[in-house]
């Protein structure tokens, strides 16, 4: 008989949100997990294919506004949720998902799509490009030391119960997030899942803690973290696991890492998620003993590629064309006049010769700015048309602050 794709209705949710658990390992979720994450679907932005009265693949949307280089919040697709039932692959429903998705957005007026990909291999194809980046550390705190600069004892810190801080904490997250690209406004009712704390993530560690950084009785940066004790014959080496470290200023930043790394009983910090150039790699005394691993973050897609060049602005004054193809959302295909500067930009259709030559995919990873267009030449992803236009274009698209997704959706 065939399967059905439709948009969610709220009375599916349950069966919806049941093939997406069993689809990434049937792990089951507290009763409050599940209520938040049904309380944040958006419904009417959510899809779901049902072979009979059974749901056997999803997909999601959220409205989210993602800073983009230039500081503007620019609306985009927070594609989640994603899955399909495994007695239902090679049928084409993932393709057929995408399909239907990408034209909403579209039809949303949204101009990017982004997502963090369990399986990176899977997106390229409906032309997503890894956009950022992320650090992983695992910080051997008994050989390592921090250099920190001036003003770092003014910073007060103090314990705080991660619920009872969340507004504090997330008016930090707040002023941080135009700072930085790749970060994204939160929803309202996101910041309570960062304080779920359900036993089941805690690996064997303690209940979530929460310091918090205060300068003149003003909240100006934030920890949130767990201890995995351990013991071997010579004594201690638990695991401070950090979940958050967010501060508005170098002295807040250096204070509480500090901090981290003097916590009792503990040899070692486990960080994950970080940004690429966060200052704490510049403050330690031994950057090998910190087994740095960097990996991708968040996959971007340009739904509309002119008004999402548009959106941003650019290092140095640039103007080029440029030849796109977008075989999975042929509206973006053919030659685009970029023109813009640390001011603003524009992006429209034209005729023109163009300068450079190169799929939505690639256009995708340099967006955001993290990677650099020349990178993607030497892979032989992009082509250069005009003598000179990689350089030019290469240096405008780049950031002075590496992009940076701070948590997955």
């Amino acid at each position: 008989m065939g399967t059905d794709l439709r948009v969610l209705r709220r009375d599916d949710w349950d069966e919806w949100y049941d093939n997406l658990i069993r689809a990434f390992g049937g792990r089951p979720e507290s009763a409050e997990e599940r209520e938040l994450w049904r309380q944040l679907t958006e419904t009417d932005r959510s899809l779901g294919v049902w072979d009979g009265d059974m749901c056997v693949a999803t997909a999601g949307a959220f409205g989210f506004r993602l800073t983009v280089p230039g500081g503007a919040a620019v609306p985009a697709a927070g594609v989640t949720m994603v899955s399909v039932a495994a007695t239902h692959r090679r049928r084409g429903l993932l393709t057929s998902m995408m399909r239907r998705q990408l034209d909403d957005v579209r039809s949303w007026g949204e101009p990017l799509a982004v997502l963090t990909a369990s399986e990176p291999a899977i997106y390229g194809r409906f032309g997503y490009g890894v956009g950022t980046f992320n650090v992983n550390a695992e910080i051997d705190t008994t050989r390592v030391r921090l250099s920190v600069p001036p003003g770092t004892d003014d910073v007060r810190l103090r314990y705080a119960s991660p619920a009872g801080s969340l507004g504090a904490c997330e008016a930090v997250y707040a002023q941080l997030v135009a700072r930085r690209p790749g970060m994204v406004a939160r929803i309202p009712g996101w910041e309570r899942l960062w304080v779920l704390d359900p036993e089941s993530e805690r690996d064997g560690a303690s209940p979530l803690q929460c310091v918090l950084a205060e300068r003149g009785g003003q909240v100006v940066g934030y920890a949130r973290f767990r201890i995995k004790g351990d013991w071997e014959a010579a004594g201690p080496k638990g695991t401070v696991v950090a979940q958050d470290v967010d501060a508005l200023d170098p002295a807040a930043h250096a204070a509480l890492w500090r901090f981290l790394f003097d916590i009792d009983l503990t040899s070692k910090i486990d960080v994950r998620r970080r940004p690429v150039d966060e200052p704490w790699q510049y403050l330690v005394s031994d950057i090998r003993r910190c087994s740095l691993l960097v990996r991708d973050s968040l996959h971007v897609r340009l739904v509309d590629v002119g008004a999402a060049l548009g959106a941003r602005t650019y290092q140095a004054p640039l103007d080029v064309v440029l030849e796109v193809e977008d075989s999975f959302c042929p509206w973006n295909s053919g030659r685009w006049r970029l023109t813009g500067d640390p001011k603003g930009a524009s992006c429209e259709r034209t005729q023109d010769s163009a300068d450079l030559a190169l799929s939505v995919r690639e256009l995708a990873s340099a967006y955001l700015g993290a990677v650099p267009l020349t990178s993607l030449a030497a892979a032989g992803r992009v082509h250069e048309l005009r003598q000179g236009a990689l350089t030019e274009a290469s240096i405008a698209f780049g950031s002075p602050v590496v992009p940076w997704l701070p948590h997955g959706f």
